[in-house]
């Protein structure tokens, strides 16, 4: 869910991105488990049932992958996926939360789809999605087999995407949350996994999505913050280590205060009857150094033709043509734009 800055962010400290040939060349970290909530919320069946193969399992989340990854190296992005580890014990409360959260949800999605309530069934549907261990597995087969790279976090994503930013193994980190931003990341890159017409929830209206870039340094100087205060602003706002906030601030508010007494402590002094389910400043710490690792190589191999066939033709029933042909504009992709291994990061910046 993350924090929403949106109210915050000024036009001076993004830019919509019309053609994806504007990203040309850039490696992107996206935050994995966003990207696959997303596929999971829009690749449905109109009653809100996911697609499935004959066993029964969820793949949804794979055909997202596949074809937005390749649309993406079509384009010439370079994308590395970046894998949650184990959350931090500061989250435990908001995970329990949206665990009984799903579990309600679906519930009246089951309901729903009894009755014959087909649009209610599937907003509830959306609400239950739930990211098992078994399709983070097969998500990250199918990006070894697609010769995409990933990294595993050692706790957010997120921070890890926003780690690598920052360290410029990386142009940008990728999540429709503006977390990465409170990480540090210097660039955020918003509906890179969404782009395209899409339907309004519980609305017969559809809009078209584009993504966007938001630079960290324009946003801070726009509004006359830091960056550990635009951290102060979120825990004010509310974050997913303390998802409800401060009762009565929205973001405005919460700027201002920030900007008036300088501090979170500050303000808190002001505010005594705020309560968090976490030490604030805790929380703040956690932003400002999350767990993040330099274990990781950034790879970009030919896909693996026979392996991406067994997966999702073979184990997930896909169709071998549509996968076949998606896998002919893969290979010529990375003939294009991805050839040659490259090991250091660095030495791949030099030369541009």
């Amino acid at each position: 869910m993350g924090v929403n800055l949106r109210d915050l962010i000024p036009s001076s400290a993004k830019k919509e991105i019309v053609d994806l040939r504007e990203l040309m060349g850039k490696v992107i970290a996206l935050d994995a488990y966003n990207a696959l909530y997303q596929f999971l919320a829009a690749i449905r069946q109109p009653d809100g049932t996911p697609l499935m193969d004959r066993k029964g399992r969820v793949t949804s989340h794979l055909s997202g992958l596949f074809y937005r990854t390749i649309n993406l190296v079509e384009n010439g992005i370079k994308p590395v996926y970046v894998f949650d580890g184990t959350p931090p014990e500061l989250k435990r409360q908001e995970i329990e939360r949206r665990r009984i959260r799903r579990e309600k949800a679906a519930e009246l999605a089951a309901r729903a789809r009894e009755e014959g309530r087909i649009e209610e069934a599937r907003k509830y549907s959306v609400q239950a999605i739930r990211l098992s261990q078994e399709m983070v597995d097969s998500a990250k087969k199918l990006l070894e087999a697609m010769g995409i790279p990933y990294v595993e976090a050692p706790a957010e994503g997120e921070a890890q995407a926003a780690y690598m930013a920052a360290k410029g193994d990386a142009w940008a980190a990728a999540s429709q949350d503006y977390d990465a931003l409170l990480f540090g990341a210097p660039r955020l890159v918003r509906n890179l996994t969404i782009t395209g017409r899409r339907k309004l929830p519980g609305k017969d209206v559809y809009v078209e999505i584009k993504p966007e870039v938001i630079y960290l340094n324009e946003l801070l100087k726009s509004l006359g913050i830091t960056r550990e205060q635009l951290v102060d602003i979120a825990i004010l706002i509310g974050t997913d280590y303390n998802p409800d906030g401060v009762e009565g601030i929205g973001p405005k508010t919460a700027l201002q205060l920030i900007k008036t007494h300088g501090s979170l402590e500050k303000v808190l002094k002001v505010l005594p009857r705020a309560q968090f389910p976490e030490d604030p400043l805790k929380i703040r710490e956690y932003f400002l150094n999350p767990r993040v690792t330099d274990n990781y190589k950034l790879e970009w191999r030919e896909p693996d033709e026979k392996m991406v066939i067994e997966i999702l033709v073979h184990e997930h029933d896909f169709s071998l043509d549509r996968v076949q042909n998606a896998l002919q504009r893969l290979k010529k992709a990375y003939r294009e734009y991805l050839r040659g291994k490259i090991t250091s990061l660095d030495a791949w910046f030099k030369r541009r």
